[in-house]
């Protein structure tokens, strides 16, 4: 019987197979289309290959014409001068189509000033060749210049004529409001603004690519549109988008670098407010398709950002470190975009704009784009929204013209008076802790046997009942104050007001205050006085609340005694490095922290917290559903072990 079954089976899976097989094999039809669709593919990929290969040939022709114009130098004393130039001519045409007699000329440049910024713009390319940002300086008084002009690279690439065209190798010439310009630089008055253009030419000059800027008078945003005016019959009729290129070598700018600056590529999707960057601190690229906002290079207090109106699209964003001449080289920043490109319309507008300024929240979040976000607050949500409460504190206390010193100061004892409450509560716990400590060493005596762990958790329960005391009382005040301490830990490093302020002997808050420097050693190439001084206050604050606490009833916790003045040596190692405001802001909380200890022994008389408990004792206790709980888990405990005695 099994044996037929199993034949049978076979039998039907074979006719199924067979099935399948005659019904989904094509007609001949269906073959030939098949056919003709894979040949008609082919065809179309033979005849691009081809036809990439003869432009290829065509440009490597020109170059070849170019190259022996420039070299051979005696062909040219051969040829008269007429005939050198029309051949040179007939070269740059077949090289660079309408565009050939932009091709050649002389690199010139403009500056433009206005209150904030010093732009320099270059007729090769088009764009900015350098940006000097008037209000700040290099960590050695140097003009601050975020990028390197000699290797800044902007390049709007698109296929015109056969011809891939790439605007950073031709020649553009100056407008402003409308109009040819020939003079020198130019100044923004109060109150006003310069419209600046850099036109790049075709054979008709009704036809042309054009950079425009507008220059305000007091904002580090200006407004930079790419027009396109009647170049519908020039770039290709099927070109749906235009390539951008742009990359810089950012400029190192600060005496140190801070592990948590978060200098990388960052960027913001058009329809998400989320803001994502590259991998810090190592190289990185990235390719995105989705619509960008807008594209910043950013570094520790400083960032580069351009922004589109209207999005960017497959955005190819990449960070790296290389080798550099230049002595101030920091790291190299790129970004490949497309930009949307109508190429049925006469005229084109690609609206953008271009940012070159400080990492300063208020005038980041002012734009309303979002770029406040590349700032690194925090990650976790309540971290980022206390370090707002901070910056808003901040910023107001720094409105009154005060040392940024005493602005901390202040802050400190704001942030402190706020906590108070939290921690008199915690105080408090630690001191019926230690009235409570002879009850609860003679309830440890009591109960010794593991077995008996339950009645003495139950035992000691009551008695913190009793007391009016919870378990969680005294860590519960230094969790909630955990998330400020980390929170300030975020806001000191991002923080650009602390830059270049000098207090006491630190001559900028933003970066280590070293007192002594020696050949590098343990990571360590230098001491930094408010880390030194931190460290011993907080060593000072340890050592007295290790004298509060009581290690003897529990010898598993004497380990942590030691710890507990591991930690702060092992802090000054990682803070010696970090701004010296951060270290100054700890250094008053440690201080703080010893008046308020003082003061909390003047408010609690421990001789009433016993008289307290004493009452307590006489008075009924509600148990609460937790109590019940634990009471019956340890009757049922106690129920299980008499069973096994019995077994």
């Amino acid at each position: 019987m099994n044996n037929k079954n199993t034949l049978l089976g076979f039998v039907l899976i074979a006719a199924i197979l067979f099935g399948w097989m005659y019904f989904m094999t094509p007609s001949k039809e269906q073959i030939a289309e098949q056919q003709r669709i894979q040949d008609s593919i082919r065809r179309v990929r033979l005849e691009e290959m081809a036809l990439d290969s003869l432009r290829q040939a065509e440009r490597k022709k020109a170059d070849a014409q170019l190259a022996a114009l420039q070299t051979d130098t005696a062909q040219l004393a051969l040829m008269d001068s007429a005939s050198i130039a029309m051949q040179r001519q007939y070269a740059l045409r077949d090289k660079y189509g309408v565009f050939a007699g932009s091709a050649e000329g002389e690199e010139q440049f403009v500056t433009i000033e206005n209150q904030l910024q010093r732009l320099t713009f270059s007729n090769k390319g088009g764009f900015l060749k350098q940006v000097e940002l008037k209000d700040y300086k290099t960590y050695d008084s140097l003009p601050l210049i975020p990028f390197d002009p000699e290797t800044a690279l902007f390049d709007l690439s698109f296929f015109a004529q056969n011809r891939i065209v790439n605007t950073s190798q031709f020649y553009f010439r100056p407008y402003v409001n409308g109009r040819p310009y020939n003079g020198g630089d130019m100044t923004v008055a109060e109150g006003d603004s310069i419209v600046f253009a850099q036109r790049l030419c075709t054979d008709d000059p009704n036809k042309y690519i054009e950079f425009v800027y507008t220059i305000p008078y007091d904002n580090y945003m200006l407004d930079f549109d790419i027009r396109t005016v009647g170049m519908k019959d020039i770039i290709a009729n099927n070109a749906d988008y235009m390539s951008i290129d742009w990359a810089v070598d950012l400029m190192k700018q600060e005496k140190s670098a801070d592990r948590f600056a978060d200098e990388s590529v960052y960027f913001r999707s058009l329809n998400d407010k989320d803001v994502d960057h590259l991998v810090v601190n190592k190289d990185s690229e990235q390719t995105v398709t989705n619509k960008l906002k807008w594209i910043s290079f950013k570094q520790r207090f400083f960032c580069n950002v351009i922004v589109a109106d209207n999005g960017f699209e497959n955005a190819k964003m990449a960070m790296q470190n290389r080798r550099s001449n230049n002595p101030r080289y920091y790291k190299s920043m790129s970004a490949n975009i497309e930009v949307p490109y109508d190429y049925n319309a006469e005229t084109n507008l690609i609206p953008m704009s271009l940012y070159f300024g400080p990492n300063h929240f208020k005038t980041l979040r002012s734009y309303k784009i979002g770029l406040q976000d590349q700032i690194n607050l925090g990650n976790f949500f309540l971290i980022r929204w206390i370090n707002y409460g901070v910056i808003a504190v901040f910023n107001w206390l720094s409105q009154y013209g005060w040392n940024y010193g005493i602005v901390i100061l202040i802050l400190t004892i704001i942030i402190k008076t706020l906590l108070f409450p939290l921690a008199f509560k915690s105080y408090k716990s630690s001191a019926i802790t230690r009235v409570l400590k002879p009850e609860m060493d003679a309830i440890n005596e009591k109960y010794p046997k593991e077995e008996d762990a339950m009645k003495k958790q139950q035992a000691i329960l009551n008695l913190q009942r009793q007391a009016g005391v919870s378990p969680a009382s005294g860590c519960l005040p230094a969790l909630l104050q955990f998330p400020i301490l980390i929170a300030i830990f975020r806001f000191f490093p991002a923080s650009i007001e602390l830059r270049q302020q000098p207090f006491l002997w630190a001559d900028d808050l933003s970066t280590y205050d070293s007192i002594v420097e020696f050949p590098k050693f343990l990571g360590m190439d230098h001491l930094s006085l408010f880390t030194i001084l931190m460290t011993i206050t907080t060593l000072i604050y340890t050592y007295v609340n290790n004298k509060q606490m009581d290690y003897s009833s529990n010898p598993q916790m004497k380990p942590m005694k030691w710890m507990m003045y591991l930690m702060p040596i092992m802090f000054f190692a990682i803070f010696n490095n970090y701004s010296a405001g951060l270290s100054y802001y700890y250094m008053l909380v440690n201080i703080i922290t010893f008046i308020q200890m003082f003061v909390f022994r003047k408010m609690i008389d421990e001789n009433k917290v016993r008289a307290t408990i004493e009452a307590n004792k006489k008075k009924p206790v509600k148990k609460s559903n937790f109590q019940k709980r634990l009471e019956e888990a340890q009757k049922q405990q106690a129920r299980l072990q008499q069973q096994q005695k019995k077994r």
